[in-house]
């Protein structure tokens, strides 16, 4: 029989998931940590370093940026824990270095560089800072706070990097918890096999959010200063429920609902979650940095997150990096007891779905964009 709960019970949960709706990965070194669970988020990123290199070369313009300080600050928002960011922002800083003995090889020497790692206040910092190597040669800085607003003083951000990050939403749309509303997700924690409505509301708050980081750095960042952004997309029209990600997030569901029949949770706490994920085909993007009106985009295109991956999906490894990702915000919402429960069902409800899975649309998943401070 199922857990009945409160009316005040639902509203503290409904209020819950508001406030916790962006990605808190589990920090630490522990066995399901973000640290030692982030190799697919690596090696996906290493596909667009070459990407990122030729669009420095071409069109970041170190000379002019030069001349008005003597210090390369540049920022990776959204940075997570572990040695991704740390190999990221050097791989930056190495391109950059070399555009300078490119475009200013008369040059006495080089400008100091400065590195800040931006994530939430509740970001793991003291671990990522663990994978600092000690023989660096930039300066170091971390800002918390949320990259939807301003966190750093204006005009003075050359080039900032934000790597699988822009897909968490600030917060959760309101319909999508109000009974009365079209976009109540009764059933369900995700947009893919819901009512288009509820794919309205998350489109429509992505964009907001994609307007406000926009903007944010626009105030931040020094004239030609560019933005590297790789993250999560989906080929304009194409439905969620054809991808892996689309797939997995309806497994949840299904599973957190059977565990509503078993009595582990109750139905009004599965009604009030929804996960703040949402993966922008690159029209909507487009047209919302046209819309903002500060930036220049000087590279969009979609790319395979992993054509590294041959083969059959090692399930556990992939709920693995899932969970490390993602259980932050389940055990801010379920009792946690019940998170072992439905990542252990995962495993086995995707394994099996295993050859669905693989079979699943890849190629155009990944979204790579420069833009350039007008």
């Amino acid at each position: 029989m199922a857990t009945l709960v409160s009316d005040s019970r639902a509203k503290k949960n409904n209020d819950k998931a508001s406030e916790n709706s962006t990605a808190q990965v589990i920090g630490g070194h522990g066995t399901n940590s973000y640290s030692n669970n982030s190799s697919y988020q690596r090696l996906s990123a290493n596909i667009v370093t070459k990407k990122i290199e030729d669009a420095i070369m071409k069109n970041l313009d170190v000379e002019t940026l030069s001349s008005t300080s003597n210090i390369f600050r540049v920022a990776d928002f959204g940075c997570g824990v572990g040695s991704n960011t740390i190999n990221s922002m050097q791989d930056l800083l190495q391109i950059v270095k070399k555009k300078y003995i490119s475009q200013c090889p008369t040059s006495s020497q080089m400008p100091e560089f400065q590195v800040i790692f931006n994530d939430q206040f509740t970001n793991d910092f003291n671990t990522l800072f663990t994978y600092l190597p000690q023989d660096k040669q930039y300066l170091v800085a971390s800002v918390p706070g949320s990259f939807h607003n301003q966190v750093l003083p204006k005009s003075s951000l050359h080039l900032a990097h934000c790597s699988y990050s822009l897909h968490w939403l600030s917060r959760l749309p309101k319909e999508l918890r109000d009974e009365r509303s079209p976009a109540w997700n009764k059933g369900k924690i995700h947009y893919t096999s819901a009512p288009p409505e509820v794919l309205m509301a998350y489109a429509t708050q992505f964009a907001e959010d994609l307007d406000d980081f926009l903007s944010a750095r626009g105030r931040e960042m020094v004239s030609g200063g560019m933005i590297v952004i790789v993250g999560s997309s989906i080929p304009d029209g194409m439905p969620y429920s054809q991808v892996v990600n689309g797939i997995m997030y309806d497994c949840m569901g299904s599973i957190l609902m059977d565990m509503v029949k078993t009595g582990s949770i109750s139905e009004a706490d599965v009604d009030a979650f929804n996960l703040p994920i949402y993966a922008c085909p690159p029209g909507q993007f487009i047209e919302g940095v046209e819309r903002n009106g500060l930036f220049s985009i000087e590279v969009i295109e979609l790319m395979n997150p992993a054509p590294w991956l041959k083969g059959p999906i090692d399930i556990p490894v992939f709920v693995k990096h899932v969970r490390a990702a993602m259980e932050g915000m389940f055990s801010n919402h379920f009792p946690s007891k019940a998170i072992d429960e439905l990542f252990d069902h995962l495993v086995l409800k995707l394994s099996d779905i295993s050859q669905q899975l693989e079979s699943c649309y890849r190629d155009g998943l990944q979204l790579f964009a420069i833009l350039k401070r007008k």
